[in-house]
């Protein structure tokens, strides 16, 4: 287990350092080739369609062949993408690339959650996401400094290139990780057919329907963050590194990983789901009202704060609510939901940003994270009373699998 964790530690640091680098960088690129606010939403936000198109198919992939399969599907994926933006230049082909760049999450994503729930026991199980996870935001703290960097005094091609050598890299790092044994036989008793059956069915089934539900919303924060941070930062004409608002947010986000997950082993996940459901409305508030260097970092810090509390527990509370042989498939259905916020995000709110201009804009987003709090108090358990209980700590999850196991 530490030596399949340590390995995984490596590959995902590289991997979202990758990514991470393209940020606040991309969004400038994509304007300066002359494409106006919407074509960059559009352009962006394309991403998260090869993550709708191509996640099912992966999470039904790590339940029958393995993790690692998956896991190195994406970090290929991550190794080409970013040399193709050196070669293309017109809206439809980076459209294209973009769709293509989303599988690199989709894959990765769904290995590498999966595969540490698999590893961790339960009774460690959040402490364990949380510091598997400590890989975005430490990446998310590397790869946007460098990128905006090496954008600013090399130019695009070195940033691209870097892009593409880090996800080289961390193929090395996947090379040496081993397939649970219990992995190579969970599927030989059922049929193609009963097994895409089960695979709808889990999409509409309540333990799987409200945490969708609330990762569309942080999807849709987080993809109007990533379309439009750096041009809102751009457009208050403030001497800032766009770069470093997700430097902030990455260290709000990597100070209480640490904390969450043992929390979270103690307290119950929905209470630690809430709070970080509370940072991210308060983060959206105070871009509302954002026109200075130190708003926006703090902005980005609080901001940081609600994805290093929730997301992590989001993925905790869906390996407490699948069985082994279903995860990969539970996690790639839940996570749908943030994936469609992504792609939609940009277009839409490059609309509303056109129309109301970006502070309106992130106001509006912060009404909808108080939309999900609602949302997951009332409805994460079998009933009101139960629901609510879950979302302060009050109460167990009633659609824990783990009970039944």
């Amino acid at each position: 287990m530490r030596r399949n964790l340590l390995f995984l530690f490596a590959a995902g640091l590289l991997f979202w350092s990758s990514l991470a680098s393209l940020l606040p960088t991309l969004p400038l690129y994509i304007q300066d080739t002359g494409a106006t606010k919407q074509e960059i939403g559009i352009i962006m936000g394309s991403f998260a369609i090869g993550l709708l198109i191509f996640r099912p198919w992966l999470g039904q992939l790590a339940d029958r062949q393995g993790r690692k399969i998956v896991l190195l599907i994406g970090m290929v994926v991550a190794a080409i993408a970013p040399i193709g933006y050196v070669l293309v230049k017109s809206i439809s082909l980076l459209i294209a690339l973009r769709i293509f760049h989303g599988i690199s999450i989709a894959a990765f994503s769904t290995g590498f959650n999966t595969l540490v729930a698999d590893l961790a026991p339960f009774s460690r199980r959040g402490e364990i996401i949380g510091y598997m996870s400590l890989v975005n935001p430490i990446g998310l703290a590397i790869g946007p400094a460098i990128g905006g960097y090496l954008q600013d005094t090399a130019g695009n091609l070195p940033l691209f290139l870097l892009a593409g050598g880090l996800g080289c890299l961390g193929l090395l790092g996947i090379v040496p990780i081993v397939n649970p044994e219990h992995q190579q036989t969970q599927h030989s008793h059922n049929s193609r057919q009963s097994h895409n059956q089960r695979f709808w069915q889990i999409l509409v089934s309540p333990r799987v329907r409200v945490p969708a539900f609330v990762l569309l919303i942080v999807g849709l924060v987080i993809g109007t963050l990533h379309t439009f941070a750096p041009l809102f930062i751009k457009s208050m004409e403030i001497d800032l590194n766009p770069g470093l608002f997700y430097t902030a947010a990455a260290i709000g986000s990597f100070s209480v990983r640490f904390l969450g997950g043992r929390l979270s082993d103690r307290f119950g996940r929905g209470l630690i789901i809430t709070v970080g459901l509370v940072f991210y409305a308060l983060s959206m508030i105070m871009l509302w009202k954002a026109n200075s260097n130190f708003t926006f970092l703090l902005a980005g810090i609080v901001e940081g704060i609600g994805g290093g509390t929730l997301i992590p527990m989001v993925t905790a509370m869906m390996a407490d609510r699948s069985l082994l042989h279903e995860r990969g498939r539970v996690f790639a259905l839940c996570a749908l939901g943030f994936d469609l916020g992504i792609a939609i995000a940009g277009p839409i709110f490059g609309s509303v940003a056109e129309e109301v201009g970006y502070p309106n804009m992130f106001a509006f987003v912060g009404g909808l994270t108080l939309l999900a709090i609602l949302v997951f108090v009332t409805q994460s358990g079998k009933n009101l009373s139960s629901s609510v209980r879950f979302a302060f700590g009050r109460g167990e999850d009633t659609y824990r699998e783990g009970s039944r196991e």
